[in-house]
């Protein structure tokens, strides 16, 4: 196993005991390392079974050598397995291979993606339509793994081509958002430190906020918000074709961070789609709602009721409910329609805290079959 960083938080397990999360390395570390053992294979005839992969901030890592192979007397591959530490990732086990290749043109070098690795063709990426979706600081540490092993002087004997690939790739893409930003065929090379922290929500910020930038890029001024594949489907069945298929953004637990980057992207409206039991959280002020602890407050739920003018029964069985869908149901026994409606308005109020007034934020919410049963503003 290769060697991380460091250990950087605890978790707690069943027996209530702790133990330490182990850091993971990025796709783009793996293509570094990947080139680096790949191009020391080529021009030193030198075989590692580790690397070490310098990353930004002057930090560095030991990376295992899955297997090198000539391809011929100029070209050699070299693949890594991504490991992504204790954070679950789609590519955790993933090959990435670089295939380095000598050219006759002396002190150019070439990087480009292969089969499994994506290409990209909308705006607002920050990265070139066309071209493969290997992020810049991939790139750099790509470049620098290369001035690693040559030098100054040998760079200047060869020009290289390093084609970084996943064989796998363009299954595991279809896991990702990849193909709704406009990244086909593949997935990308990504990592902005190198490392991969334990349960980050950064990967997850990272993808809504790159989202957010390419409706922008695409001319979208309107983006639905969705927290999660069942609640954007039936948002599709809403909305159609008045929305653009790259507007339509999954934003998972992360409604207050979402929010924020709306305004900051200029977005003139969101509109926040979703389910009583999200709904409820964010009602409740909560901006990530994954937090451990952030549980449904049947109480809040109760004086919501009570505002909408609900009887000492129902309110009685709220406040003993099991689950925000739970209260639903007895408001739905009850036909109190409106306070669908009040749980939406409670949304609005806190979500309007997150930005400035220019950002027009609409507040729908589904029942199980994809009805709206409330909204705000109306």
């Amino acid at each position: 196993m290769s060697q991380s960083i460091d250990d950087i938080k605890e978790t707690d397990l069943p027996d209530g005991k702790k133990k330490s999360l182990r850091t993971g390395y990025t796709t783009g570390t793996c293509a570094a390392a990947a080139t680096k053992a790949a191009l020391s294979t080529l021009v030193n005839g030198e075989k590692l079974a580790k690397v070490n992969v310098s990353l930004p901030k002057d930090k560095h890592i030991v990376i295992d050598i899955a297997w090198i192979r000539y391809e011929n007397e100029k070209s050699v591959t070299a693949a890594v397995i991504k490991d992504g530490g204790d954070d679950p990732d789609v590519t955790n086990g993933a090959e990435i291979w670089s295939t380095v290749s000598l050219l006759e043109t002396s002190n150019k070098i070439i990087i480009d993606g292969g089969k499994g690795v994506g290409r990209v063709t909308k705006p607002g990426l920050g990265l070139e339509i066309g071209k493969a979706a290997i992020n810049p600081t991939p790139l750099k540490m790509i470049s620098h793994a290369i001035d690693e092993i040559l030098g100054q002087q040998q760079k200047n004997r060869n020009g290289l081509l390093i084609l970084i690939s996943v064989p796998k790739g363009e299954e595991i893409a279809k896991k990702t958002d990849n193909p709704r930003l406009g990244i086909i065929g593949g997935i990308s090379i990504l990592g902005t430190t190198g490392i991969v922290i334990p349960y980050s929500t950064a990967s997850f910020a990272a993808s809504i906020r790159q989202s957010i930038d390419v409706s922008k890029a695409m001319g979208s001024d309107s983006v639905i918000l969705t927290t999660g594949g069942r609640s954007e489907d039936f948002a599709r069945d809403i909305f159609g074709n008045s929305i653009a298929d790259h507007a339509y953004i999954q934003i998972g637990d992360f409604i207050g961070f979402s929010i924020k980057q709306c305004a900051i992207k200029k977005i003139k409206k969101a509109y926040v789609v979703g389910f009583i039991g999200k709904l409820t959280k964010m009602a409740m002020g909560i901006k990530q709602t994954h937090v451990k602890g952030s549980h449904v407050d049947m109480n809040f739920l109760a004086e919501l009721a009570i505002r909408c003018g609900a009887n000492n029964e129902l309110v009685k069985k709220i406040r003993v409910a099991n689950t925000a869908r739970h209260v639903g149901e007895l408001v739905d026994q009850f036909g109190l329609n409106m306070f669908y409606d009040v749980l939406c308005e409670e949304v609005y109020s806190h979500l309007s805290k997150y930005s400035p007034s220019e950002l027009q934020i609409k507040i729908i919410l589904l029942d199980f079959n994809g009805k709206i049963i409330g909204e705000f503003p109306e």
